[in-house]
C-alpha cells in the first residue's frame, strides 16, 4: 500500500483547462469517530472521484464509502454500515480554508476530504435497525430477543384522570 494513498498527482491534468481525470483511491485514515459511531481503525475507505482541471484549481467529485460500527442507542447491540457519500469540492493554490482545499506542489490530497465528510456523515445515534425495539426500561431485556412481562409502574400524580379511562371493550365493540 502506498505511504499516501491520497494523494492524487495533478501537474499533467492541470496543462488544459476542462480535462478530466477518473481516480479511485483506498486507504486508511485514523481517528474517525463520533459520540455514536467510528470507522473501524485500518478499515478502508474508498474514494472513487473525477478531477477536473478549471481556472485557478481542480474540482473534485464523486463517492466516498466507509464502513462504521458503533452501538445501537436503542438495544445497545452493534450497530454497523456503510456510508456513501457524495462530495464536490474546490482544490485551490491558495486554498483559503473554508472555500477551498489546498493545492500544494501540484497535488491534490484527497485525506482532509475524505476526513471531513466521513466524520460529517457518522451516525451520532446510530441504531442496529430501524424497526429496533430496544430494552425494556425496567428489566433490561432486549425487545428484539424476547418480550417481557413488566408492568408499567403506577404514576400516582395521574391517579386522579383514572375516572376517565374507557374501559376496552374488546375488538369489534
Amino acid at each position: 500500500m502506498a505511504a499516501r494513498p491520497f494523494v492524487v498527482h495533478v501537474a499533467r491534468l492541470r496543462r488544459v483547462l476542462g480535462t478530466r481525470w477518473h481516480e479511485v483511491r483506498t486507504g486508511t485514515i485514523d481517528d474517525l469517530a463520533c459520540s455514536g459511531s467510528a470507522v473501524a481503525p485500518g478499515a478502508d475507505i474508498r474514494a472513487d472521484v473525477t478531477l477536473e482541471a478549471i481556472a485557478g484549481g481542480i474540482t473534485v467529485s464523486g463517492v466516498l464509502e466507509a464502513p462504521w460500527t458503533g452501538e445501537c442507542r436503542r438495544c445497545l447491540t452493534t450497530a454497523a454500515g456503510i456510508l456513501r457519500i457524495r462530495v464536490r469540492e474546490l482544490y485551490t493554490a491558495d486554498g483559503d480554508g473554508e472555500d477551498a482545499y489546498p493545492l500544494v506542489d501540484d497535488e491534490v490530497d484527497l485525506e482532509d476530504l475524505v476526513h471531513d465528510a466521513v466524520l460529517l456523515e457518522l451516525p451520532i445515534a446510530p441504531v442496529c435497525h430501524e424497526a429496533c425495539r430496544g430494552l425494556c426500561p425496567l428489566c433490561g431485556t432486549n425487545w428484539n430477543e424476547r418480550p417481557c412481562h413488566c408492568e408499567s409502574p403506577r404514576d400516582e400524580r395521574w391517579a386522579a384522570l383514572d375516572v376517565l379511562r374507557v374501559p376496552d371493550l374488546g375488538p369489534g365493540n
